[in-house]
């Protein structure tokens, strides 16, 4: 018999974003207590320090650079100098929806990446344009889905995305609906049974294109690829697939492609991982073509269009590590947007009998 696990939620400005862990956590009341605190408010340290959390479960924002700031800060603070136990990770955390940061880490590890530049100088950034190889990739630092990428194909782009940059304009955005998804059918009868779903989506419209990024550029080398490596990594449960491109990008798509990968892939994730301490992650790859991989992104969270992330031979399943090999367990582990599977990775790390 075990005791049950004390969660605090720490939920973000987005209402809706920590749902998933309540679901999670609603199916296994008997294993886990939770509570949910407003990491956005002014006494969260006072929240804090008046719960009983065993474990404090992580949902940092995505959308608004403000919110993404004050949550790395304040789950900075919780994890290092109030010694809380935190999931995900604290530096899963910080790298996700940051892609300068992101770029600094991958550099400090030596982990092979699309060569990033991020420039604070308007100069420096037009000067190294003028030298440089077309096409480029200019990203903006948060930005999910793809809605801050864009292909810059020669120096006109460059000094037009620069200037705007760096000016009151800031970087340009996808702000609306991503038009390169499809299934506008089924999309518009969704909101036609939940009307009042229109609201909030007009409302997160709005505080996407408010977003601006000024007074820096984040740019990348162009790596040529038909697809990526969505990698996922959850515990001991490892999945993968690949991510279609279109218009010379793959994210935000949702075109994928479910051929069998190559347990190589799993070798490099596993190695990868181990080494970054993150065991709660999807990590995107591009193939090199000289057996070799790129690590575009890295994110504890993702979206999920389908019930499954990986299906082998046809049917959805995971490997594990068993007996010095990878074996291959059909089954459905990626229901409720995998957010079940992580709530039975931490329950795995903290759970404790009672004696």
């Amino acid at each position: 018999m075990y005791k049950k696990l004390k969660l605090a939620i720490l939920a973000n400005e987005n209402h809706d974003d920590h749902q998933l862990w309540l679901a999670a956590c609603e199916k296994r009341k008997e294993e886990v207590e939770y509570e949910i605190i407003d990491f956005t408010s002014y006494d969260w340290l006072r929240l804090v320090n008046e719960s009983h959390a065993e474990v404090f479960v992580a949902r940092p924002p995505g959308i608004s650079s403000l919110f993404k700031q004050l949550y790395d800060e304040r789950i900075f603070i919780l994890a290092t100098e109030m010694k809380k136990r935190i999931y995900p990770s604290l530096m899963e955390c910080l790298v996700y929806e940051n892609k300068r940061f992101l770029s600094y880490f991958l550099q400090a590890h030596n982990i092979p990446h699309p060569p990033t530049r991020v420039f604070y100088s308007r100069d420096e950034a037009l000067n190294f344009c003028r030298q440089s190889i077309w096409p480029m990739v200019a990203k903006t630092n948060i930005g999910a889905s793809g809605s801050g990428v864009r292909v810059l194909n020669d120096l006109k782009e460059a000094e037009k995305y620069i200037q705007a940059s760096f000016s009151g304009k800031g970087s340009p955005k996808r702000w609306g609906p991503n038009t390169s998804k499809g299934n506008w059918a089924s999309r518009a009868f969704y909101y036609v049974l939940h009307p009042g779903k229109i609201k909030d989506k007009l409302a997160l419209y709005a505080r996407k294109k408010s977003e601006k990024q000024t007074g820096f550029v984040i740019l990348q080398e162009h790596v040529p690829h038909s697809f990526e490596w969505r990698c996922v990594r959850i515990g001991d449960s490892f999945f993968a697939h690949q991510k279609i491109a279109m218009e010379g990008k793959a994210s935000g798509t949702l075109l994928k492609g479910y051929d069998n990968p190559p347990l190589d892939l799993f070798d490099y994730l596993s190695k990868l991982t181990e080494k970054l301490h993150m065991h709660s992650v999807c990590i995107d790859l591009f193939e090199t073509g000289s057996g070799t991989y790129l690590v575009n992104e890295i994110q504890c969270y993702f979206g999920q269009s389908d019930p499954y992330q990986m299906l082998v031979d046809g049917k959805p399943g995971r490997y594990r590590w068993f007996n010095e090999q990878w074996v291959f367990e059909e089954g459905m582990y990626n229901t409720n947007h995998s957010y079940d599977l992580r709530l039975g990775h931490l329950l795995s790390i903290f759970k404790k009998k009672l004696k």
